[in-house]
């Protein structure tokens, strides 16, 4: 493995369309599938994400609409190796609070698994993981 791919990127393939993802998804066509992994972080974020749109559902379409977008978050994570929020990510991810680094949290645990794995994140965000010391990121939708 080589790249932890952030939720925004995540989003982008799920999508299917509009230059962000066909600049990325050409990228991703030059490596290995086995360079790729995602992280249980962006997994949580996006059930999360499809968890609000079944709450807010206003009709049934808006409820099917929620539970296929849940389905195809599963589905997706399926295609790639889902690395935990470890032991060794947790000690990153509080030595990193510790120096109080200005990051979301969630985006924070992300960069602590990256770290963990000696691995580069590709996110469009990567003004805000620029605040992580020693965090290699790239943006693969520009």
């Amino acid at each position: 493995m080589k790249y932890l791919l952030d939720t925004d990127h995540i989003s982008f393939l799920q999508r299917k369309s509009g230059q962000e993802f066909t600049r990325l998804a050409a990228r991703i066509g030059q490596h290995s599938p086995n360079d790729f992994a995602l992280s249980i972080i962006s997994f949580h974020e996006q059930v999360l994400g499809a968890h609000t749109l079944i709450n807010r559902a206003k009709n049934k379409n808006d409820t099917l609409r929620g539970y296929t977008l849940l389905s195809e978050i599963l589905k997706g994570f399926r295609e790639a190796p889902v690395l935990d929020f470890s032991r060794s990510a947790i000690a990153i991810f509080e030595q990193l609070r510790q120096k109080k680094v200005r990051v979301a949290t969630m985006d924070l645990r992300i960069a602590a698994i990256a770290l963990s794995h000696n691995l580069t994140v590709l996110t469009r965000n990567v003004r805000d993981f620029s605040n992580v010391t020693n965090l290699v990121t790239e943006d693969w939708t520009i």
